[in-house]
């Protein structure tokens, strides 16, 4: 037996954001971590990295906890052909211009986020704080209707 479908497109509900860093191992897991977790009713994230670290450094994960976020299904991954095509943005921390390091730069934010790898405790602080604060506008900016935050 087949299921029936509906005949009005199905609206989506959250959006898919994609989260593109160097190393997918500080700005890009910390965002996919507060964009899940504080904003999980608007967004679907994931991350990944141009040159995978293939960890997260200690620091990542001590800033993350200590401001209540879990690590759960956070790790250091390449991008993939199929994150590309299923995120409805691209935020790009690279550093890298979004022509040279994406086929569609059309669907790509650039985030000016300095990378914190090898910095002190508070200036990993004051990264997550500047990525809580843009995913906020984000989701103000682009949520789809119904979806942003009280």
């Amino acid at each position: 037996m087949s299921a029936q479908k509906s005949s009005s497109p199905r609206k989506r509900s959250k959006l898919r954001v994609l989260f593109v860093c160097l190393g997918n191992a500080c700005r890009s897991p910390m965002a996919e971590a507060v964009a899940n977790q504080s904003f999980g009713d608007s967004l679907a994230a994931t991350s990944a990295g141009l040159f995978p670290l293939g960890y997260l450094p200690d620091l990542t994960q001590s800033t993350l906890t200590g401001n209540g976020y879990l690590l759960d299904g956070l790790h250091s991954k390449p991008v993939t052909p199929e994150a590309l095509a299923d995120a409805d943005v691209i935020v790009n921390m690279s550093g890298h211009p979004r022509e040279n390091a994406f086929d569609d730069p059309s669907k790509v934010l650039d985030w000016s986020v300095v990378d914190p790898y090898g910095g002190s405790p508070a200036l990993y602080q004051r990264i997550l704080d500047d990525i809580r604060a843009r995913i906020a506008q984000l989701v103000a900016e682009r949520a789809p209707s119904g979806n942003q935050p009280a």
